[in-house]
Order: structure tokens, then sequence, then C-alpha cells
């Protein structure tokens, strides 16, 4: 038991670590400038993709339930933590106060509003619970494209606050570092293990006293946190956000990242996040067939992924990059 725990710890250890070690990598060649311009666009698209992976992963993967609406929460963070920084800007206050502060409005107001859905929405479950928080979405993100104060169709003016990769990158790499810990430190906790048997067995979870109700508004307030967090950072990277962009699509497409990342698994959600980032932006070449060869590449991945004969082979190739597992777990 003790050199499980000792496992999955030092397992955690190395996400965090690899994590870090990739943003330090690419921070050392933006700034040394031997990044493309392509590559550097892509630098927080790729730390947001990550936080909104990682954050839907608790909803999916530890609670098990389907939710279709994350972009939503996305929204209203971007914009309420837009606004923020926005009105911090005429007070000449710095990125390094303006932007942490903006986020952390930004994941407060995403947070009331994933408690607001999910009060009626986590009493029902399953196919139910996804078109309800896929309604959610469609209606969030029509309430904000007709507000003034969010500048209605034509989009918020962001240009005021906008920043490059260059500003933004370190802000980025905290906050997939700090949304990948809470992840992995949630999930070996008490309240993972908690949230966990709520999933396997929801009525075996009632019967020895777990407040089911609690433990699933509070994954769906911390999942929605985190992407309105990510939203802010999204919005300075932006002149001009406009709410029809955070539509089912984009929630849709954070789940198949999640999906293909393995239900549960941050490291497949950080790993999968970064490829279905490039990808779509590696296969411009291809113009108008890039969307087809993608969907071609993610169809095969996904069936790669899911045959018993692969997950025979990463079984196998896992034993030997452990050596003496079966040693010591013969002891």
């Amino acid at each position: 038991m003790q050199l499980t725990q000792k496992k999955r710890q030092r397992t955690d250890l190395l996400t965090v670590a690899a994590v870090a070690a990739l943003f330090v990598v690419m921070a050392a060649l933006l700034y040394t400038g031997h990044l493309t311009r392509q590559v550097t666009n892509m630098l927080v698209p790729v730390a947001v993709y990550i936080v909104m992976a990682v954050s839907l992963n608790l909803v999916v993967g530890l609670l098990g339930e389907l939710s279709l609406g994350h972009a939503g929460f996305m929204s209203v963070g971007l914009f309420s933590g837009c606004l923020v920084a926005i009105a911090l800007h005429t007070t000449a206050l710095p990125l390094g106060v303006r932007l942490p502060v903006s986020m952390l409005a930004g994941g407060l107001m995403a947070a009331v509003f994933g408690l607001l859905v999910g009060l009626p929405a986590l009493r029902l479950r399953g196919d139910y619970l996804a078109i309800v928080t896929l309604a959610c979405g469609e209606i969030i993100k029509n309430i904000i494209t007709n507000l003034n104060i969010t500048g209605g169709a034509l989009g918020l003016d962001t240009s005021s606050i906008y920043a490059g990769a260059k500003d933004l990158l370190p802000y980025g790499a905290v906050l997939v570092l700090l949304t990948v810990a809470v992840m992995l430190n949630l999930k070996r906790s008490k309240y993972g293990r908690a949230i966990m048997a709520i999933r396997d067995n929801r009525i075996a979870a009632e019967s020895v006293g777990l407040n089911v109700t609690w433990y699933k508004l509070a994954v769906f307030v911390i999942a929605a946190f985190f992407a309105g967090c990510a939203g802010v950072l999204y919005g300075h990277s932006l002149a001009n956000i406009k709410a029809a962009a955070f539509d089912y699509n984009m929630s849709i497409e954070i789940l198949v990242i999640v999906v293909l990342g393995g239900m549960g698994s941050v490291p497949g959600s950080v790993i999968s996040a970064i490829v279905l980032t490039v990808l779509p932006e590696a296969l411009r070449e291809v113009a108008d067939y890039r969307m087809l060869v993608y969907a071609i590449v993610l169809i095969l991945v996904m069936q790669a992924t899911n045959n018993p004969t692969m997950k025979r082979f990463f079984a196998s190739a896992k034993e030997k990059l452990t050596p003496g597992r079966k040693e010591r777990a013969a002891l």
C-alpha cells in the first residue's frame, strides 16, 4: 500500500516537473528569439486549452458526469475579468498586478455561475445533464451577446489590455501548474476518493453518509473557476472578443481533448491539449482539406488508443520503464 502511494506521489511530481520543464524550455526559446511567429502565437492558446481540459477532467473524469457547457463558464470569466482589467488599466496599474486580479475576478464570477447552473443541473445525470449544461452554455453565450457592457454582437474591445506571448507566458505557466497541482492533489486526497466513490456507485456513496450534492457542486464550481481564469488569460491575447466564439463547438472540442487524453488522466489531458491545439495549425499547408485531415487523424488516434493490442504495448512499455516493479509489489 505504501509503495503504491509513493509511486503515485512520484508520478504526480514527475507530471508537474515535466509541465514546468516544458514551459521553461519554451520560455527560453521565446525570449532568445528562436521561435517562429506561428509557434509563438500558439503558446497562450496551448496554456488555455491545457487549463480547460484539466478542469473539465474534474467533472468528466473524476466525477463521471458529462458536461457540455464548459465554454460558457470560460466566456463568463473572460468577459467579467477583461472588464475588470480594462477598468484597472485606467489606473495605470502594471500587467503584473492587473492580470492576476482580473483572473481572480473572472474565476470567481465563473465559479458563481457554476454554482447557479450546478444547483439545478446536478440533480440530473448522464445524457440529461449533458443536454442541460449544453443549453446553459448557449444561454450564457446569448445573454453576453445581448449586453451593452460586453459590446453586444460587435464584441468587447480589449486592445487597451492586449499583451503578447512574451508577457503572458509566465502567467499561463503558473495557471497551468496551479490547475495541474490542484487536480492531482484533489484526486489523491480523501475528497477525491469520495468523488470517485460517487462516480462508481452513487447509492453506495450515499449509504455511507457522503453528501453527494455537495461534492458534485464543489467539483463543478472548481472546474468553472479555472475555466474562468483561463478565459481571462485568453482575452488578454486578443484585441477583440466575441461571445459567439464560445459556443457548444468549443465545449465539445474541449471534451474531445479530455476523452483523447484519457478520462481522469492529467498527463493525458496535457499532452492531448498540446497535440490538438498544435495539429490544426500544423495542417494549414493542406488549406481546404485541413479539417478533414484533422478529423481523420483524430479518429485514427482514438481507435489506436482504445485498441487492446496498443493497450498491451503501453502496459509492457510501462513495465520496462519501471524496473523492479514486480519485486516491489511482491514485497
